[in-house]
C-alpha cells in the first residue's frame, strides 16, 4: 500500500475477504460471533492489504486511550544525569510496548500541578491509568487518584496505598548490607549524603540505616540531605569532610553524588579510599569508569518499573491490585573502599 492510497478501511478488508463489516470487526477484535474459518480469512485479508488499527477510532469505541501517564516533578537537570530515571523509564516502556500501550510523560515544576494534570487527563480520556514515583510524606496523590477514579500503580511503597498497586524494594535489607560491609572494614564513623528529605523513600532509607546501625552497633552515623545533584552532593561532601572528626566512610543515595565526591577529595588534597571510603546506593556505568571505581549496590530500577507497569495493566484488565517487594540490592566492592587509616 502506497502513502497516496491512504489507510486501509474495515470496509476494504470486508470486500477483500467477502464478508460483512461486522464480521471483520468481530474477527479483528478477537470477539465471538464468527467462525474460526471466517476469522482466518479476515486476518489473511487484513495482512494482504496492510491493514493497521486506527487507535483513535478504537479509543472512541472502547473508551480506552491505550496510554499510561507519568508526571515527573524532578528538575530536568537532575534527570539528565541520573541513571535511575533512565532505567526506570526503560522498564516502563519495555512493558507498555508489549501491549502496544503508549507512555504519556509530563514534566512539571511544581508538585501541586500534578493533580491538576491527572484531572485533565481523566476528563479528556488521555490516559487509562498512571504510574507514580517519588511519593512524599503525606502525599495527596493516592487519595486524589482514588477520588478522580483514575487507576494507578506506584514505583515504591508507602502507607495508604489501598486501591493502588505497588512494587517496592527491600530498603532495610539493602541498608543492612551496606552498614554491615563498612563495619566489617572497621569503619566506625559513617555519614550518608541523602536525597531530598521530603521524599518518602528518603525517610524509608533513614529508618533503615538507623535500624542497621542500632542492630550492628559500634558505629557513629549522621546524614546530610541534598537535591540529588552533583553540585549539592559536592557541597555536602565538603561539609562532612571539614568536621573536626570527619567520617571515614561516606554513603551516597545516588551514583552521581558519589562520583562528584571524588572531585571534592581532589580539591581538598585527600585521596579515596586512603582518607575516606565511598559507597553509592545505585550502581551504574558511572561508578565503573571513575578513578577509583566506586563500590556500589546493584538495584533493579528497570525491573521494578517494568513490574509496576505490568501491575497497572493487570488492574486495567480487571485483575485487581497487587503489591510486590523485590529482594535487597547486591553490593559490589570496588576500589573506593578499604579499612580506615588509623588516626593515631
Amino acid at each position: 500500500m502506497t502513502e497516496q492510497q491512504g489507510r486501509v478501511t474495515i470496509r476494504q478488508v470486508a470486500v477483500h475477504a467477502g464478508v460483512s463489516e461486522a464480521a471483520v470487526s468481530y474477527a479483528l477484535n478477537g470477539r465471538p460471533g464468527v467462525s474460526e474459518r471466517t476469522r482466518e480469512r479476515v486476518l489473511a485479508a487484513a495482512r494482504e492489504l496492510g491493514w493497521t488499527p486506527n487507535i483513535a477510532a478504537r479509543s472512541l469505541g472502547t473508551a480506552r486511550a491505550n496510554a499510561v501517564g507519568m508526571v515527573l516533578v524532578r528538575p530536568p537537570r537532575v534527570m539528565v544525569v541520573d541513571s535511575f530515571f533512565t532505567q526506570m523509564l526503560s522498564g516502563v516502556e519495555a512493558e507498555l510496548n508489549r501491549g502496544d500501550v503508549a507512555l504519556v510523560l509530563h514534566l512539571v515544576d511544581d508538585f501541586a500541578e500534578t493533580i491538576d494534570v491527572y484531572r485533565r487527563w481523566y476528563a479528556g480520556r488521555h490516559v487509562d491509568g498512571v504510574i507514580l514515583t517519588d511519593l512524599r510524606h503525606g502525599d495527596p496523590r493516592p487519595a486524589a487518584l482514588r477520588a478522580i477514579g483514575l487507576p494507578a500503580a506506584v514505583i515504591g511503597g508507602g502507607p495508604d496505598l489501598s486501591g493502588l498497586s505497588s512494587v517496592d524494594a527491600d530498603v532495610a535489607g539493602t541498608a543492612r548490607g551496606i552498614v554491615g560491609y563498612l563495619r566489617a572494614l572497621r569503619h566506625r564513623v559513617v555519614a550518608r549524603v541523602a536525597g531530598p528529605q521530603e521524599l518518602l523513600h528518603t525517610g524509608q532509607r533513614d529508618a533503615a540505616y538507623e535500624a542497621a546501625v542500632e542492630e550492628l552497633g559500634e558505629i557513629s552515623y549522621q546524614v546530610v540531605y541534598t537535591n540529588y545533584s552533583a553540585a549539592d552532593g559536592m557541597r555536602a561532601t565538603r561539609e562532612l569532610l571539614s568536621l573536626a572528626d570527619p567520617p571515614t566512610a561516606l554513603v551516597f543515595d545516588n551514583d552521581v553524588m558519589a562520583a562528584a565526591s571524588l572531585k571534592v577529595a581532589h580539591e581538598m588534597g585527600l585521596a579515596v579510599p586512603a582518607d575516606f571510603s565511598v559507597v553509592a546506593w545505585d550502581d551504574s556505568d558511572l561508578c565503573q569508569i571513575t578513578v577509583p571505581e566506586i563500590t556500589a549496590v546493584t538495584q533493579s530500577p528497570a525491573l521494578q518499573s517494568e513490574l509496576t507497569a505490568r501491575a497497572l495493566l493487570a488492574a486495567l484488565a480487571g485483575n485487581g491490585e497487587t503489591h510486590v517487594t523485590l529482594p535487597p540490592g547486591t553490593l559490589t566492592a570496588r576500589q573506593s573502599t578499604r579499612p580506615p587509616r588509623s588516626r593515631g
